[in-house]
């Protein structure tokens, strides 16, 4: 095997002592080198430490076990002609409103569930927004909350970046779950629909899975 010798400017061969000049490079390039290791894993440390914070709340009746299919409901047009920014998940044909209802149906089949327009046993809702408040009475999708508890069903209002994603019984219209997270809000669209579809999974991920996915994975019937 050859040895290899780094011979450079102002050493020796036969010296184990870096010149001077030498050490300053060999200094720089290790700050260099290691600023930019620490800002990677700041980077990295920050993306990790900054999960989607998710609630949930399920009517006391409510039975999820024998539903397999579900469908996303259709946002009703905001009460009192609220102007919406272009921007806003809420608004029909904005960027966020088609990535926000794409995630949902890839969260919601990644849980089992299969999509059915038609013949859904599971409807989901959904509310987000970029306003700083978010009230949800600005959009009646015509179910009730007759389930839930009273202290729960009175918060009306969310602060800016909340995302709900509600599941409804569609032969009774009455709620049967409700998951709340929180999405940080950027003018950059893109960005936008990056934390969007990351609350959407956080969300989801608290709901049910299907009990066809769950008899595949252990193998019991």
């Amino acid at each position: 095997m050859k040895r290899l010798v780094w011979r450079t400017r102002g050493k020796s061969p036969h010296s184990d002592m870096e010149a001077p000049g030498q050490r300053a490079e060999i200094s720089l390039i290790r700050v260099l080198i290691g600023g930019g290791l620490a800002a990677l894993i700041l980077l990295g440390a920050s993306c990790a430490s900054n999960p989607i914070q998710v609630h949930t709340q399920a009517a006391p009746n409510a039975n999820v076990a024998s539903r397999t299919t579900f469908r996303v409901m259709n946002v009703p047009s905001p009460r009192n002609g609220i102007t919406l920014a272009s921007n806003d998940p809420m608004l029909v044909n904005s960027i966020t409103y088609q990535a926000l209802r794409d995630e949902l149906q890839r969260a919601f089949t990644d849980r089992g569930y299969r999509y059915s327009q038609s013949s859904a046993d599971l409807a989901v809702a959904y509310y987000a927004t970029v306003a700083p408040k978010l009230d949800i009475r600005t959009y009646d999708y015509g179910y009730t909350w007759r389930g839930f508890p009273r202290q729960y069903t009175e918060i009306d209002q969310y602060d800016q970046g909340t995302v709900i994603v509600d599941v409804v019984d569609p032969a009774t219209h009455e709620l049967l779950w409700r998951g709340t997270g929180m999405a940080r809000v950027s003018q950059d669209p893109n960005a936008y629909v990056s934390e969007l579809r990351r609350a959407v999974d956080a969300i989801v991920k608290k709901f049910p899975a299907a009990l066809v996915q769950a008899t595949a994975k252990t193998g019991y019937q």
